[in-house]
Protein backbone atom coordinates (compact mmCIF):
# COMPACT_ATOMS: atom_id res chain seq x y z
CA UNK A 1 0.00 0.00 0.00
CA UNK A 2 1.12 3.73 -0.80
CA UNK A 3 2.43 5.72 2.11
CA UNK A 4 3.44 9.41 2.54
CA UNK A 5 1.23 11.77 0.95
CA UNK A 6 -1.65 10.48 -0.71
CA UNK A 7 -4.19 11.24 -3.10
CA UNK A 8 -7.92 9.54 -2.43
CA UNK A 9 -10.86 9.72 -4.93
CA UNK A 10 -14.23 10.36 -3.27
CA UNK A 11 -17.17 11.06 -5.61
CA UNK A 12 -16.05 13.78 -8.28
CA UNK A 13 -13.45 14.91 -5.71
CA UNK A 14 -10.14 14.23 -4.80
CA UNK A 15 -9.17 14.40 -0.94
CA UNK A 16 -5.51 14.96 0.14
CA UNK A 17 -4.02 12.47 2.97
CA UNK A 18 -0.64 11.39 4.62
CA UNK A 19 -0.96 7.95 5.34
CA UNK A 20 2.14 6.14 7.36
CA UNK A 21 1.91 2.28 8.38
CA UNK A 22 4.45 0.84 10.70
CA UNK A 23 6.28 -2.79 10.11
CA UNK A 24 4.25 -4.93 11.93
CA UNK A 25 1.22 -3.05 11.99
CA UNK A 26 -1.84 -4.68 13.18
CA UNK A 27 -4.43 -1.52 12.94
CA UNK A 28 -4.64 1.96 11.31
CA UNK A 29 -6.63 4.44 12.95
CA UNK A 30 -8.21 7.21 10.45
CA UNK A 31 -8.23 10.93 11.57
CA UNK A 32 -11.46 12.65 11.72
CA UNK A 33 -10.51 16.75 12.19
CA UNK A 34 -12.51 19.48 13.51
CA UNK A 35 -14.22 22.53 11.68
CA UNK A 36 -11.63 24.61 9.82
CA UNK A 37 -8.79 22.19 10.83
CA UNK A 38 -7.16 19.70 8.30
CA UNK A 39 -4.28 16.93 7.76
CA UNK A 40 -1.57 19.34 8.81
CA UNK A 41 -3.38 20.02 12.34
CA UNK A 42 -0.33 20.21 14.72
CA UNK A 43 -2.41 18.89 17.10
CA UNK A 44 -3.67 15.71 15.77
CA UNK A 45 0.03 15.14 13.90
CA UNK A 46 0.87 14.80 17.46
CA UNK A 47 -1.62 12.22 18.58
CA UNK A 48 -0.28 10.44 15.17
CA UNK A 49 2.95 10.45 15.53
CA UNK A 50 2.59 8.97 19.73
CA UNK A 51 0.13 6.16 17.89
CA UNK A 52 2.99 5.10 15.57
CA UNK A 53 5.44 4.63 18.27
CA UNK A 54 2.43 2.18 19.66
CA UNK A 55 2.76 0.74 16.43
CA UNK A 56 -0.36 1.73 14.66
CA UNK A 57 -1.15 2.91 11.46
CA UNK A 58 -2.34 6.74 11.03
CA UNK A 59 -4.24 8.15 7.90
CA UNK A 60 -4.90 11.68 8.38
CA UNK A 61 -6.49 13.78 5.49
CA UNK A 62 -8.88 16.23 4.56
CA UNK A 63 -12.47 15.54 4.56
CA UNK A 64 -12.92 18.75 2.81
CA UNK A 65 -11.23 20.05 -0.56
CA UNK A 66 -10.06 23.38 -0.10
CA UNK A 67 -12.40 24.94 -2.30
CA UNK A 68 -15.35 23.31 -0.22
CA UNK A 69 -14.03 24.31 2.57
CA UNK A 70 -14.21 27.99 1.78
CA UNK A 71 -18.06 27.45 2.40
CA UNK A 72 -18.46 28.03 6.18
CA UNK A 73 -21.39 25.33 5.87
CA UNK A 74 -19.81 22.62 4.80
CA UNK A 75 -17.79 22.20 7.87
CA UNK A 76 -20.37 21.36 9.61
CA UNK A 77 -22.41 19.60 7.27
CA UNK A 78 -21.86 16.14 9.75
CA UNK A 79 -23.70 14.19 7.16
CA UNK A 80 -21.44 14.74 4.31
CA UNK A 81 -18.54 14.54 6.76
CA UNK A 82 -19.17 10.70 8.05
CA UNK A 83 -19.94 10.16 3.75
CA UNK A 84 -16.77 10.90 3.30
CA UNK A 85 -15.18 9.17 6.52
CA UNK A 86 -17.03 6.08 5.09
CA UNK A 87 -15.98 6.33 1.68
CA UNK A 88 -12.09 6.84 2.23
CA UNK A 89 -12.67 3.93 5.19
CA UNK A 90 -13.78 1.60 2.08
CA UNK A 91 -11.10 3.17 0.01
CA UNK A 92 -8.21 2.16 2.71
CA UNK A 93 -10.16 -1.62 2.71
CA UNK A 94 -9.63 -1.92 -0.94
CA UNK A 95 -5.84 -1.42 -1.03
CA UNK A 96 -3.77 -4.28 -1.25
CA UNK A 97 -3.10 -6.12 1.60
CA UNK A 98 -5.62 -3.57 3.80
CA UNK A 99 -7.24 -6.94 5.05
CA UNK A 100 -4.75 -7.11 7.20
CA UNK A 101 -5.87 -4.10 9.62
CA UNK A 102 -8.28 -3.41 11.86
CA UNK A 103 -9.53 -0.20 11.65
CA UNK A 104 -10.29 2.81 14.35
CA UNK A 105 -11.47 6.53 14.08
CA UNK A 106 -10.45 9.24 15.95
CA UNK A 107 -12.45 12.06 15.92
CA UNK A 108 -11.85 16.07 16.86
CA UNK A 109 -14.62 18.56 17.48
CA UNK A 110 -17.24 17.98 14.95
CA UNK A 111 -15.32 15.13 13.68
CA UNK A 112 -15.74 13.26 16.87
CA UNK A 113 -19.58 13.25 15.13
CA UNK A 114 -18.46 12.33 11.85
CA UNK A 115 -16.46 9.00 13.66
CA UNK A 116 -19.58 8.28 15.73
CA UNK A 117 -21.73 8.13 13.00
CA UNK A 118 -19.23 6.43 10.51
CA UNK A 119 -19.42 3.62 13.60
CA UNK A 120 -22.69 3.33 13.46
CA UNK A 121 -23.19 2.50 9.86
CA UNK A 122 -19.67 0.34 10.05
CA UNK A 123 -20.23 -1.75 13.18
CA UNK A 124 -16.79 -3.87 12.44
CA UNK A 125 -14.84 -0.59 13.35
CA UNK A 126 -12.73 -1.80 16.35
CA UNK A 127 -12.66 1.16 18.12
CA UNK A 128 -12.97 5.13 18.53
CA UNK A 129 -11.23 7.84 20.68
CA UNK A 130 -13.02 11.32 20.39
CA UNK A 131 -10.50 14.46 21.73
CA UNK A 132 -12.95 17.44 22.64
CA UNK A 133 -15.73 16.48 20.21
CA UNK A 134 -19.09 17.54 19.50
CA UNK A 135 -20.86 14.28 20.60
CA UNK A 136 -23.96 16.28 20.98
CA UNK A 137 -24.01 15.98 16.58
CA UNK A 138 -24.39 12.36 16.93
CA UNK A 139 -27.02 11.91 19.13
CA UNK A 140 -29.29 10.33 16.95
CA UNK A 141 -27.15 7.43 16.06
CA UNK A 142 -25.54 6.82 19.58
CA UNK A 143 -27.50 3.66 20.34
CA UNK A 144 -26.21 1.83 17.05
CA UNK A 145 -22.60 2.50 18.15
CA UNK A 146 -21.02 -0.89 19.19
CA UNK A 147 -17.44 0.01 18.62
CA UNK A 148 -15.50 0.55 21.97
CA UNK A 149 -15.96 4.38 22.52
CA UNK A 150 -13.12 6.54 24.89
CA UNK A 151 -14.38 10.42 25.42
CA UNK A 152 -11.53 12.60 25.79
CA UNK A 153 -12.45 16.32 27.51
CA UNK A 154 -10.52 18.75 28.99
CA UNK A 155 -11.38 19.86 32.67
CA UNK A 156 -11.61 23.35 31.93
CA UNK A 157 -13.98 22.50 28.56
CA UNK A 158 -17.03 23.05 30.36
CA UNK A 159 -19.60 23.42 27.44
CA UNK A 160 -18.26 20.25 26.01
CA UNK A 161 -17.73 18.27 29.06
CA UNK A 162 -21.32 18.80 29.90
CA UNK A 163 -22.11 17.06 26.07
CA UNK A 164 -19.58 14.48 26.24
CA UNK A 165 -21.31 13.23 29.53
CA UNK A 166 -24.76 13.27 27.78
CA UNK A 167 -23.77 11.35 25.04
CA UNK A 168 -21.72 8.96 27.26
CA UNK A 169 -24.86 8.13 29.27
CA UNK A 170 -26.77 7.41 26.20
CA UNK A 171 -23.96 4.69 24.73
CA UNK A 172 -24.72 1.31 25.58
CA UNK A 173 -20.85 -0.26 23.70
CA UNK A 174 -17.51 -0.40 25.60
CA UNK A 175 -17.00 3.09 26.98
CA UNK A 176 -14.45 5.54 29.13
CA UNK A 177 -14.41 9.33 29.60
CA UNK A 178 -11.44 10.58 30.38
CA UNK A 179 -11.25 14.17 32.00
CA UNK A 180 -8.04 15.67 31.71
CA UNK A 181 -6.77 18.19 34.55
CA UNK A 182 -6.42 21.57 34.09
CA UNK A 183 -6.91 21.01 30.26
CA UNK A 184 -8.91 23.64 28.14
CA UNK A 185 -10.67 22.56 24.70
CA UNK A 186 -7.92 22.57 22.09
CA UNK A 187 -5.34 20.77 24.92
CA UNK A 188 -2.76 23.46 24.94
CA UNK A 189 -1.53 23.54 28.06
CA UNK A 190 1.78 21.88 29.84
CA UNK A 191 1.08 18.34 28.92
CA UNK A 192 -2.32 17.97 27.96
CA UNK A 193 -1.63 17.11 24.76
CA UNK A 194 0.88 14.22 25.73
CA UNK A 195 -1.72 12.93 28.01
CA UNK A 196 -4.57 13.03 25.31
CA UNK A 197 -1.46 11.07 22.87
CA UNK A 198 -1.30 8.31 25.79
CA UNK A 199 -5.03 7.82 26.68
CA UNK A 200 -5.35 7.64 22.72
CA UNK A 201 -2.47 4.98 22.24
CA UNK A 202 -3.05 2.66 24.93
CA UNK A 203 -6.85 2.65 23.81
CA UNK A 204 -5.98 1.82 20.78
CA UNK A 205 -3.35 -0.52 20.80
CA UNK A 206 -5.25 -3.08 22.57
CA UNK A 207 -8.04 -3.03 20.77
CA UNK A 208 -6.32 -2.91 17.25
Amino acid sequence: MQQGEITIPVDTVRLEGNLRIPAGASGIVLFAHGSGSSRKSPRNNFVAERLQEFGLGTLLFDLLTETEDTAYENRFDIELLTDRLVTVTEWIEAQAGSDEYRLGYFGSSTGAAAALRAAARRPATEAVVSRGGRVDLATAVLDDVSSPTLFIVGERDEQVLELNREAYDRLTCEKELEIVAGAGHLFEEPGTLETVADLTGEWFASRL
